[in-house]
C-alpha cells in the first residue's frame, strides 16, 4: 500500500510547496511510483509540476465535491515524472462547499482508497491554513512532513501545529504521525539558523532529518520554467539534497517496515 504524506505548515513561506514537488520529483527518479496531490488553491505545486492550472478539465474540486473518480482526476504527464492531481482557484471553492457536505474531513482519504495501492508515495501540499482542505489532508494521511526555517518565529509556529497535529488524530485519524521535520532555506553561516536547528534536534530528536536544504538560487528559479530543480539543473545543491532527503525518507520508511514486521513475529 502507497504511504500518504501529508507535506504541512501553517506559516507560508517555508519551502512547503518547493517540498512537495521536488520530494516528489526525487522520489519518481528513483523509480518509485509517486502522485503528487494540490490541495493549495493558489495551485503552485501544479505550475511547479509543469502543468498550466488555468488549463485543466479535473482539478481537487471535482474530486473533493462532483466525486469524479481519482483515476479520471489524475494527470500523468508532468514534467517531474510523477502523477499529478491539479489545484487553481476552483479550489478554494472546494473548501467552502466542503463545509455543507456530510462526512466532509473524510472526502480525500475516500477519494484515494481505490488508488492508493497503484503508488509507493503519495505527497500532499497542503494549504497555509488549517482549512477543511487541510483536514481532509490529514484524515487521508499516514503522516505529516513538515518544512521549517530555522527562525525564531517558526520554532513558535511549530509548536502549534504540533498541537494541531495531535488535535486532528484524536479527532479524524489515528495513526496520523509525524514523518519527520525538514530544515529548509538553510544558511549555516546564520548564528540564529544553527542555535534553532540545535533547539530542533534537542527537541525532536530523531525526528528531525539529517538531510537539510540549503537557501538556492536555482530552486527559486526552477518553478518560473514548469520543472523542479533536478530538471532545472541537477548539478545545484538544491536539487542533490531533495535527492538526498528521498533517500532518507526510502531508508526510514525500509527501516519501519522491518521494525513492524520483527514486532509481529
Amino acid at each position: 500500500m502507497g504511504r500518504i504524506i501529508a507535506v504541512a505548515n501553517q506559516k507560508g513561506g517555508v519551502g512547503k510547496t518547493t517540498t512537495a514537488v521536488n520530494l516528489a520529483a526525487s522520489m519518481a527518479a528513483t523509480r518509485r511510483k509517486v502522485l503528487l496531490i494540490d490541495l493549495d488553491p493558489q495551485g503552485n505545486a501544479t505550475m511547479g509540476s509543469g502543468v498550466d492550472k488555468y488549463d485543466v478539465d479535473n482539478t481537487a474540486y471535482e474530486l473533493l465535491i462532483e466525486q469524479k473518480p481519482a483515476k479520471d482526476v489524475i494527470i500523468r504527464e508532468t514534467n517531474g515524472k510523477y502523477h499529478l492531481i491539479a489545484a487553481n482557484s476552483d479550489t478554494t471553492a472546494a473548501d467552502i462547499k466542503l463545509m455543507e457536505e456530510f462526512a466532509r474531513e473524510q472526502r480525500l482519504a475516500q477519494a484515494l482508497k481505490p488508488v492508493v495501492d497503484d503508488y509507493d508515495f503519495i505527497f500532499i501540499d497542503c494549504p497555509p491554513s488549517l482549512s477543511m482542505l487541510t483536514v481532509n489532508a490529514m484524515a487521508a494521511a499516514d503522516s505529516v512532513l513538515v518544512p521549517m526555517q530555522c527562525e525564531y518565529f517558526a520554532l513558535e509556529g511549530l509548536t502549534a501545529l504540533m498541537d494541531t497535529i495531535e488535535r486532528l488524530a484524536e479527532a479524524v485519524n489515528p495513526r496520523l504521525t509525524i514523518e519527520g521535520i525538514l530544515r529548509t532555506m538553510y544558511d549555516p553561516r546564520n548564528r540564529l539558523a544553527n542555535d534553532v536547528s540545535e533547539q530542533l534536534k534537542t527537541h525532536f530528536g530523531e525526528k528531525v532529518y539529517r538531510t537539510v536544504i540549503p537557501r538556492n538560487v536555482r530552486l527559486a528559479e526552477a518553478p518560473s520554467f514548469g520543472a523542479p530543480a533536478m530538471y532545472y539543473d541537477k548539478s545545484s545543491a538544491g536539487a542533490k539534497a531533495y535527492l538526498a532527503l528521498a533517500g532518507e525518507l526510502i531508508r526510514r520508511a525500509e527501516q519501519q517496515k522491518k521494525a513492524e514486521a520483527a514486532a509481529e513475529a
